[in-house]
Parts: C-alpha cells; sequence; structure tokens
C-alpha cells in the first residue's frame, strides 16, 4: 500500500508511515498518525483498505490524497 496521507470518512487527516507486522498472527497492520493531535495508530491492513457503511451508501473507511 502506498504511504502518505488519508483522510478517514469522518474527516480527518492521517499520515500512513508503515505497514507492519503482527509478531504472533503476521498479519498486515497499518502504521498512522494523525495530523490533528499527533497521536499513533494501528489498524489491521484488510479493516484499514475496507469499505464503511454510511447511511446507505458503502464508501472506503480511508481515502489517499
Amino acid at each position: 500500500m502506498k504511504l502518505g496521507k488519508y483522510k478517514h470518512f469522518k474527516g480527518n487527516v492521517y499520515e500512513v508511515i508503515a505497514v507492519a507486522k503482527h509478531s504472533e498472527t503476521l498479519e498486515d497492520l497499518v502504521i498512522y498518525k494523525s495530523l490533528t493531535d499527533s497521536k499513533f495508530w494501528a489498524r489491521p491492513k484488510k479493516m484499514f483498505l475496507e469499505k464503511v457503511k454510511v447511511g446507505d451508501k458503502l464508501i472506503p473507511r480511508f481515502e489517499a490524497i
């Protein structure tokens, strides 16, 4: 996946800085930083890239900007 800035479907912007492996399951984890408060987050790559239902539409959870 491409590193860089992504917009969350709720509006906040984050910077993806790495894709790491979970130490036990070897699942890909996206490591990203909030550009609002500088907190770091990790989320399974599959979940990061999935679509979420908003109203009656499916939209990307995160979208590259």
